[in-house]
């Protein structure tokens, strides 16, 4: 691309630390060996202001020693000692077009496409198939690109087989449709603020003069809202490629749920057949980002299929997600044209969509209907349940306060530790609360819970789940991030049973605070914290293998929490005292079970081992 250009000229000059070494169009090649970062920046934010502008334009001076401006017309191109050391080519001279391969295969941060074109494909893969005769001389193979990273302002500058190819190499790379989702965003809010307005422009409350000086009011805010969203989009493929194998199975399955449906087909969309995802298996690693990009999508607008058919959406309580998805200024100014917007479900599905697999993860839905028969409506409602009970907006806005304060490493550490609380919350609320009540009610009375938890949780942690906890936190400090944020984070895994702790609380009419204690003796009496910290986390690539440690856990928590019940109600005394009652009643058999699961969970974690162990508190409870 060159600086006349939207796409190329806006993102040359995103950040003042770029170093722009080279660059073609279908006029001119730009060589810059050393760019000076400040003067190019400078330079390039001059040409993008100009009516129009070609590399012609650059000031000549400004290029460091040896680089230039070349037409592409020319026959041979002189290489000066700067140029062949930047683009890897020992000759005097070149070409154009192997110039340009050179630029392509260059050793840099990032290739960025920014113009029409398609410039790398598969080494398998034939030209005639790329659709893109106008560039086959230029065009190079996924091995051969050595960028770290590839960024597709333009469309197709990379076939999906190339762009799979550079992932599997090692390579960052999403998909244009990912890179390019901004705009199609931004015209989609453009278009439901005008029909949000359209009431009061035709009545004559708001003249239409008036109405366009009112949506150039909202230019910033637009912006700051697609961009939130794409960030979100491409945080959730970061954190989908770091899980790699462990998600792997969820995805399996997710491809071959849509292909059942109807709805996908894995050979038009370039997505692994099972042999090559049994391979990936093998080898220990899970879908590349381009695959990943293909299936959240899918994932994406089959959920709002799904939520539109239903009625889950027109619950009062998801009508605030509304208010998630326009400017500030437009539902403050305009709140009654807001409500009764004519696509006010389509809006509000298209919001809690995004949040979805956004939070959860591309076959986030897809498990929970699986492993619960609910269908995605009633997901959604535990999500927004499970989000808004343990505040995790406000959580993640912190987690994205330390962008570039923290290493990339350790703030998806941070993010992968709140997206599995609200997997296994939104599961919890699935399991275990009825919504035909309303939401409202429900999420006022756990969240409320759920802090009074938080504030004497440091003091009631039995000792491994304390150091567990202590261990993390300081791993999160190392990594760049607050004492008060990384211990926050840290305690999530202790905190998730909160849930349990508010239910036992319900129902045997005791304070949280007494049910939060006599939870964590009992998870201390049966060694279970090993459990609560690690069981989620085991790594089982077969799916039947997962829904069995799903259930497992399942089974154990709730024995757990009826265990706990049991001793709540065993005497009025302080918690230590009711347990010794309890283990009096009991007899025997307590200790033998006790003394059971304690060797059960002493050794190494598996699904056998935790299936048994919940068995036997199961039984436990029963007598």
């Amino acid at each position: 691309g060159d600086m006349s250009g939207d796409v190329f000229g806006n993102g040359m000059l995103l950040s003042r630390e770029i170093r722009l070494v080279a660059a073609f169009d279908h006029r001119d090649i730009f060589i810059d060996p050393d760019p000076d970062a400040a003067a190019s920046f400078a330079e390039r934010e001059r040409l993008f202001k100009l009516p129009r502008s070609s590399w012609q334009d650059y000031e000549k001076g400004l290029i460091s020693q040896g680089g230039g401006v070349f037409s592409r017309s020319l026959k041979s191109i002189p290489l000066s000692p700067q140029m062949q050391a930047v683009l890897g080519l020992e000759k005097e001279a070149a070409p154009p077009s192997e110039i340009i391969r050179a630029i392509l295969m260059a050793q840099v941060d990032l290739l960025w496409f920014g113009g029409i074109g398609t410039y790398i494909k598969a080494s398998d893969e034939d030209d005639a198939k790329v659709g893109d005769r106008a560039n086959d001389a230029i065009r190079v193979t996924a091995d051969q690109v050595r960028a770290k990273v590839i960024g597709e302002g333009a469309n197709l500058g990379a076939t999906q087989r190339g762009r799979i190819a550079y992932a599997l190499g090692g390579g960052r790379i999403n998909t244009d449709a990912i890179d390019n989702s901004a705009g199609v965003n931004s015209s989609d809010l453009e278009v439901n603020i005008k029909i949000a307005l359209a009431s009061v422009v035709a009545s004559g409350t708001l003249p239409m003069i008036e109405r366009n000086a009112f949506l150039a009011s909202m230019t910033e805010e637009v912006a700051a809202l697609c961009l939130r969203n794409n960030y979100l989009q491409t945080l959730a493929i970061s954190l989908a490629e770091r899980a790699g194998l462990a998600e792997l199975p969820d995805h399996r399955v997710l491809i071959e749920g849509l292909e059942q449906r109807g709805l996908l087909n894995r050979t038009v969309e370039f997505l692994p057949n099972d042999a090559t995802l049994d391979a990936r298996a093998a080898e220990g690693r899970g879908l590349v980002r381009p695959e990943l990009a293909v299936i959240l999508a899918y994932a994406k607008l089959t959920l709002f299929d799904d939520l539109l058919a239903g009625t889950a959406i027109d619950e009062p309580y998801l009508a605030g997600e509304l208010l998630r998805y326009f400017p500030e200024t437009l539902y403050k100014g305009y709140p009654e044209q807001v409500q009764a917007h004519r696509l006010k479900r389509e809006v509000i599905a298209t919001v809690l969509a995004n949040a979805m697999i956004n939070r959860g993860g591309p076959a986030f839905v897809h498990r929970m209907t699986t492993v619960t028969s609910a269908d995605p409506g009633r997901v959604a409602c535990a999500y927004a349940a499970a989000r808004d009970a343990y505040g995790l907006a406000a959580l993640n806005a912190e987690i994205d306060a330390i962008d570039n304060k923290v290493s990339g490493k350790t703030q998806l550490e941070l993010y992968a530790e709140v997206q599995t609380l609200q997997i296994d919350q939104t599961l919890w609320f699935l399991r275990n609360v009825d919504f035909s009540a309303g939401l409202s009610g429900i999420i006022d009375r756990y969240s409320a819970g759920i802090a009074e938890v938080r504030e004497v949780l440091s003091g009631l942690l039995p000792q491994y789940v304390a150091q567990s906890v202590a261990d993390q936190a300081v791993g999160f400090v190392n990594g760049g991030a607050s004492r008060t944020l990384a211990r926050q984070v840290a305690e999530l895994s202790a905190l998730t049973l909160a849930s349990d702790i508010v239910y036992v609380s319900e129902q045997t009419k005791a304070s949280v605070a007494e049910a939060t204690e006599a939870y964590f003796a009992v998870l201390e009496t049966f060694k279970l914290g090993r459990i609560t910290e690690h069981g989620s986390h085991l790594s089982l690539s077969d799916r039947y293998d997962r829904m069995a440690l799903d259930r497992a856990l399942a089974n154990l928590m709730r024995a757990q929490r009826n265990l706990t019940g049991n001793v709540l109600g065993a005497g009025k005394g302080d918690i230590s005292s009711r347990i010794a009652v309890w283990r009096d009643i009991k007899g025997a058999e307590a200790d033998r079970i006790i003394h059971t699961v304690n060797e059960l969970t002493e050794g190494d974690l598996t699904v056998s081992r935790l299936s048994v162990a919940a068995g036997l508190l199961a039984d436990l409870v029963r007598t």
